[in-house]
């Protein structure tokens, strides 16, 4: 394949992680990059799981190939999931990796990344002009959604749960649903909880949000200031509870020990959308849509680690409405001058010339780090030449 000096190389595999249907690019996003001038490498069947067809990408412009080509040729990688180990190992000294990565529950991931010598840019941890982290915002959306949808099923006595209907019926009481945490997560869960009728209370320690929730829900969720004690209290009555528990780019805070499961209904479910971050249950441990409950002293644990990939579509197209930008920037302009001139991409910077470049990974994992514009500072000027 021919190289040109003045464009990029945008490469998107095929994601391999367990039951991962969504794609890191649409065709219509191909067509962005490809209108200005850039190169876009599709692995053969990446897009089956929304529906886009090899042909669909090749009509957008982009050259339909292998994944050896993929990741041979591409200046930036693009995905949706973490990369899986036989993925990091194809990566390279030079190259860009723009993707989920969650780093730090993870060392074999970040001492991978580091070792690759890649620049990797996570999307949750780019931030937005107005606060927030507008790459993690679409998923988190979805995630929210989701785990009340998730929750009501394994209510189900037949998945393990306690056999309890959230909306009720006239005569019964609804189900008790308990969200911990009042961000993106929490609030569409709450949205969802409450369009099912159920009994809501969300959990959260800034008063703001609080507020805020009250006001959007008025008065049809209840708000509690979270404490140990408040939060030890309601989960023992509750039928489900969400964990929707974040801190940018660190490990989530371990809310719930195994000690407070005993104080819960049999039967209860937990919902755990933190376990990308480590979990905010003691007890909680990844799994997969194709194997995603278990139980732990009569407590049902639902902790798919990706939770959205199992709506691929409506997924994709969330996150690439959210991370397109920022990649034609980057094919635009070359990745370290983007990053130089736009601060809160360079946010999303976690490791960069070998090193880590976000603080809450290092501390989570107890390792050095350096700050972004240092490591940028060590970066080449131009697009590397391929493999």
């Amino acid at each position: 394949m021919p190289i040109r000096e003045d464009v990029m190389i945008i490469g998107c595999p095929r994601e391999i992680k367990n039951h991962e249907y969504r794609v890191g690019l649409t065709p219509e996003s191909v067509a962005e990059l490809t209108q200005r001038g850039h190169s876009v490498l599709m692995e053969a069947g990446a897009g089956d799981g929304i529906g886009a067809a090899d042909d669909d990408y090749a009509a957008a412009g982009a050259e339909v190939t292998d994944v050896e080509t993929v990741f041979g040729w591409a200046d930036i990688v693009v995905k949706v999931k973490e990369p899986q180990r036989v993925e990091r190992e194809r990566l390279r000294t030079g190259q860009t990796l723009y993707t989920y990565l969650h780093l730090a529950p993870d060392p074999d991931q970040t001492d991978d990344l580091i070792d690759s010598g890649a620049t990797c840019i996570a999307y949750e941890t780019v931030t937005g002009p107005g606060g927030g982290l507008p790459l993690l915002r679409p998923m988190s959306q979805v995630a929210g959604r989701m785990s009340v949808q998730a929750g009501a099923h394994a209510l189900e006595k037949a998945q393990g749960g306690r056999g309890v209907l959230l909306g009720g019926v006239p005569g019964v009481a609804p189900g008790r649903v308990i969200v911990i945490g009042g961000g993106v997560v929490g609030r569409n869960a709450a949205q969802m909880a409450v369009g099912l009728g159920a009994d809501v209370t969300v959990l959260d320690r800034s008063h703001d949000v609080l507020e805020d929730i009250d006001r959007q829900f008025a008065g049809r969720v209840r708000t509690v200031y979270s404490t140990a004690t408040a939060l030890n209290d309601l989960i023992g009555a509750a039928d489900l509870i969400v964990g929707a528990v974040l801190i940018p780019g660190a490990s989530a805070p371990k809310l719930v020990t195994r000690a407070m499961l005993g104080g819960m209904q049999p039967g209860t479910v937990i919902v755990d959308v933190a376990i990308d971050q480590g979990g905010c249950f003691e007890t909680s441990k990844p799994t997969t849509h194709a194997d995603p409950i278990y139980e732990v002293d009569g407590i049902v644990h639902y902790c798919v680690a990706n939770m959205p990939g199992a709506v691929a579509r409506t997924s994709t197209y969330a996150l690439n409405n959210a991370t397109l930008p920022h990649l034609l920037r980057m094919a635009d302009l070359g990745v370290k001058t983007a990053l130089d001139r736009d601060a809160h991409l360079r946010a999303g910077l976690n490791v960069a010339d070998g090193r880590i470049t976000c603080r809450p990974v290092a501390e989570a994992q107890g390792l050095d780090w350096i700050s972004a514009e240092e490591a940028l500072a060590r970066l080449p000027d131009r697009t590397p030449e391929p493999a």
